[in-house]
């Protein structure tokens, strides 16, 4: 049975779908009720509840409405509860469409169609397993799997082309009996061969083309096919999906979508005693815990630090919050030979006796990263729910009682689901650590500007290219608190900007003597055909580099470039965020004057180029 088990019970469930509060209080209300274990009917009542409250986009919402739609070659209309909800809980409102009973090929080529009325900037190919098999059918060999395969990758370029939007495809739900077994594959003409073969293909196709995949054969796997499919609901409704089936698979297409947004989250937080390794190492000693070789217990709790250790490889920061002393806490880092999870691989290590909602806020504000972008995990149920009330927007999964299902629990849960993975990302842990680093020379040091001297920064500004295009969309589509107007753009808009002769787009990485900082800035600057006016429509920077004097670099390479470009005057905009509040006075402190401003909303500001003196940095500017 598919169930969404790292997710705390609802408690009176009447109570919560009666709730009286409106506006912006109801959506944060919602949202938390989307943030509780929901099967197939309370999903849909939730989902009814925030239809007749929320007809349109609700007050205050800091992300663009996500226009979902989905072309589908079945009926899937009993999906779209599951979908909106699994955005829901994300804090993401979804606009559904659906295409008509077998015409989504018809509305994706015609202009004209309610399809392309609708403008979607999501694409769900939802095309059912007899419908992408059976046009293979009858061939004896791979060249007509290749060709439907072909086809269907033509129309994700079409959609790509017409809505400049994100593109998921399903994967082929594995639903045909074998006819010879565990060889199935020496049998050409089997359904079941086709399938497993199309699967591969959608694969390979989907990587050469940016194509996300929704990966229902692998849910299957793990899963079961009978948790997805009912051969008789099928055979009555055209129902491929099963009903029960829909609340997982909103999540899993809501997964995909909020990481194309940079909504997935960065941060793992752990606790120890009992997490990591089993018993109190103060008062069990390390010598008393449970980890490692010669039990089943210990063993698991090892498998578990493995799972995290790969977790820090691909970039999910991690950190440490454990009510304990700090020397007792370190102690088995330090000397427990069975430790796979080292001290290095901690980004931010919190070990006291303060509550621990207290000590994620403190890790958050170590690392520079919004408490939205937080996992914290801990076996214990009351230090799970207290952080569940104090911090409602941390990630808090449920976990089993038996630490041999830690990881899959965490995993099951998708918290840090990605489209894709940059060299970056593998450098993360490492970047966050020297960063402290940087922080805490800073904090000893009497002289700032000997201290900036002593960093030996060079900031690297390269133009927008195809080999750091995934890093430059990543941050574009993930930064919050330092970005000036928080737009999101797809990887194909930013590929767009490349050679787009009225637009600039520069990024920037800043290294220093304690190492690369990555990418760490991007602007984007637009003008219309010759005009020497350009308007600067996105301009990000990561909290990692603030006190830097980075944006002033920036400004610096931007107003050489934009000069050579014939530009004379630019003009940015600061449009107000939840989080941004930060750069309210971006621009004011680099020079420009007003030009309006709207309370709450946002202010413009214009810079003639000709009055503009270059700031003195301790940063080396360098091409490449």
């Amino acid at each position: 049975m598919l169930d969404l088990y790292w997710l705390p019970e609802p408690v009176d469930w009447k109570k919560l779908l009666a709730a009286p509060q409106q506006g912006a209080e109801l959506w944060s209300h919602l949202v938390g009720t989307a943030n509780t274990r929901l099967d197939f009917v309370r999903t849909n009542q939730l989902d009814n509840l925030l239809q007749r409250s929320f007809p349109n986009e609700p007050p205050g919402l800091t992300t663009r409405p996500i226009r979902l739609a989905i072309l589908a070659s079945s009926t899937v209309t009993h999906l779209l509860s599951g979908l909106r909800v699994a955005a829901l809980r994300r804090g993401l409102y979804v606009q559904t469409y659906v295409t008509g009973y077998g015409q989504y090929q018809q509305e994706l080529l015609d202009p004209s169609s309610s399809l392309h009325r609708f403008a979607p900037n999501v694409v769900l190919f939802a095309t059912d397993t007899r419908h992408l098999a059976g046009q293979a059918e009858g061939e004896v060999d791979s060249s007509g799997t290749e060709k439907v395969v072909s086809r269907l990758a033509d129309l994700w370029k079409t959609a790509k082309e017409a809505f400049a939007c994100q593109v998921v495809q399903q994967t082929l739900l594995p639903i045909f009996p074998a006819l010879l077994g565990s060889n199935e594959h020496r049998l050409g003409s089997s359904r079941a061969y086709r399938v497993a073969a199309m699967n591969t293909l959608l694969r390979k196709y989907a990587d050469l083309t940016g194509v996300d995949l929704l990966a229902l054969d692998a849910s299957a796997e793990r899963h079961g096919v009978d948790a997805w499919h009912d051969e008789g609901l099928w055979l009555k409704a055209k129902q491929e999906i099963h009903p029960a089936a829909a609340p997982m698979y909103g999540e899993l297409v809501a997964r995909l979508i909020a990481a194309q947004m940079g909504r997935s989250s960065k941060c793992l937080v752990l606790d120890l005693d009992n997490t990591l390794w089993g018993g109190v190492v103060g008062d069990d000693g390390v010598e008393g815990i449970v980890l490692g070789q010669g039990s089943a217990m210990g063993e698991a709790y090892l498998e578990f630090q493995r799972w995290v250790v790969d977790q820090s490889r691909r970039g999910v920061i991690l950190a440490v919050c454990s009510k304990n002393d700090e020397a007792n806490a370190l102690a088995p880092f330090e000397r427990h030979p069975e430790m796979v999870l080292s001290r290095s691989h901690i980004a931010a290590f919190v070990a006291n006796w303060d509550d621990k909602a207290a000590n994620v806020r403190k890790i958050a504000q170590r690392l520079n990263i919004g408490i939205d972008s937080c996992v914290f995990v801990d076996d214990n149920p009351f230090e799970r729910n207290i952080v569940r009330r104090e911090l409602p927007t941390v990630a808090v999964p449920e976990l089993p009682e038996d630490p041999a299902f830690y990881a899959r629990s965490i995993a099951d849960a998708g918290y840090f689901e990605a489209l894709s993975i940059t060299a970056e990302d593998a450098e993360r842990t490492q970047q966050y650590q020297a960063n402290l680093q940087r922080e805490s020379l800073q904090a000893n040091a009497t002289d700032l500007k000997g201290y900036l001297a002593s960093l030996k920064m060079e900031l690297w500004v390269k133009a927008f290219d195809q080999v750091d295009l995934k890093r430059v969309v990543q941050l574009i589509n993930k930064t919050n608190q330092f970005n000036l107007t928080t737009r999101r753009y797809t990887e194909e808009e930013v590929a767009a900007l490349i050679d787009a002769p009225d637009a600039i787009g520069l990024h920037f990485r800043l290294t220093d003597c304690l190492g690369d900082n990555g990418i760490i800035s991007i602007i984007i600057g637009r003008r219309n055909g010759k005009d020497t006016k350009m308007a600067i429509d996105t301009w990000l920077m990561s909290c990692r580099v603030l006190g830097r004097q980075v944006e002033n670099a920036c400004m610096n390479v931007l107003a050489e470039r934009a000069k050579h470009l014939g530009i004379t005057e630019i003009v940015g905009e600061y449009k107000a965020t939840a989080k941004n509040g930060m750069v309210k006075q971006h621009y004011e402190k680099l020079g420009f004057l007003p030009l309006s401003e709207d309370p709450g909303v946002g202010s413009v500001w214009r810079l003639e180029l000709a009055n503009y003196t270059p700031s003195e940095t301790f940063i080396t500017i360098r091409e490449g």
